[in-house]
């Protein structure tokens, strides 16, 4: 669990993709389930911050993306 404040939404999905990245690095994961974990898992939620995450959240409304393991919301500003 990790929490991200800012207002960059594209600085946000690559922080999520640098430190859930260097989890599955080490998780002693075979290439190829590391890169099958970072395409169906890891990009469909790092592309949604970026992209209906932002607009969701610039419109006032909470967003959210689950994939696997992986869950992301998004809340505006209080």
């Amino acid at each position: 669990m990790d929490e991200w404040t800012g207002d960059n939404f594209d600085e946000a999905a690559t922080v999520l993709n640098a430190k859930v990245g260097a989890i599955v690095s080490m998780s002693g994961m075979n290439p190829d389930a590391q890169a099958r974990f970072r395409r169906e898992f890891l990009a469909p939620v790092q592309d949604g911050i970026a992209g209906t995450g932002r607009t969701a959240v610039e419109t006032g409304q909470d967003w959210d993306k689950a994939a696997g393991p992986l869950l992301v919301v998004l809340t505006p500003a209080a």
